[in-house]
């Protein structure tokens, strides 16, 4: 086996390791949001516990990624999809990290009757999940049309989090004693949101990987 085809292999693998860590992350989304809807303190705390999982792999990868650039001195196009790798590790932890705000918000209001059932923040982590899992899609395949239409998912997420806003000040307003747990369910659309964002930086990070060129897809 040449040094190519080594060094393809070892590509493959930290495609696999990525791909393995944003599975991992997308299932810790879910979790979070479906602790904090059926009132599950205990599957929130599991996703708290298990954030250590995800750091772990942060750091397997960065040494992979670390030592393929100091052992196998890759070309600018090879060079620009590892960095890349670095980039998307770091937010896939901050969206993991999220995760975790989110399910501390479900232990902080354990035992609390909901002001109102949540219809949108679940709509907010679907759509949050899907764009997680199609931002490694784009990194397997480097889709630079999918990365663009992913980022429309966005300003879904961003409308969704306008109207949670808006509809949480109106109970705010009106009754002071819903302000404590109204605000918790603001920070869980804040935090839904700048998954949105972190994703959309993942996809950002893929077209400089493809195209050498940095790119603002919210545009």
């Amino acid at each position: 086996m040449g040094p190519r085809s080594h060094f393809d292999k070892d590509l493959e693998e930290l495609n696999g390791m990525l791909g393995k860590m944003g599975i991992i992350v997308e299932e810790a989304i879910g979790r979070s949001i479906r602790s904090l809807v059926e009132h599950d303190s205990s599957l929130a705390r599991e996703v708290i516990a298990d954030d250590n999982i995800i750091d772990d792999m942060e750091l397997e990868i960065e040494e992979k990624c670390i030592k393929l650039i100091a052992t196998q001195q890759p070309l600018a196009g090879d060079l620009r999809k590892i960095f890349t790798a670095l980039r998307i590790i770091t937010d896939l932890e901050r969206i993991a990290g999220h995760a975790v705000d989110i399910a501390q918000v479900t232990v902080r209001l354990d035992g609390q009757e909901y002001i109102k059932p949540l219809i949108d923040i679940p709509r907010m982590a679907v759509l949050a999940r899907e764009m997680v899992k199609d931002c490694l899609e784009v990194y397997v395949s480097s889709d630079l049309k999918l990365a663009k239409d992913i980022s429309r998912k966005d300003d879904e997420i961003d409308a969704l989090y306008k109207q949670v806003f808006r509809e949480l000040l109106v109970y705010m307003m009106e009754n002071p004693k819903t302000i404590s747990q109204a605000t918790q369910f603001l920070m869980v659309s804040r935090f839904l949101e700048r998954i949105g964002d972190h994703a959309t930086n993942i996809c950002e990070w893929m077209v400089y990987a493809v195209t050498g060129t940095r790119t603002d897809l919210n545009k």
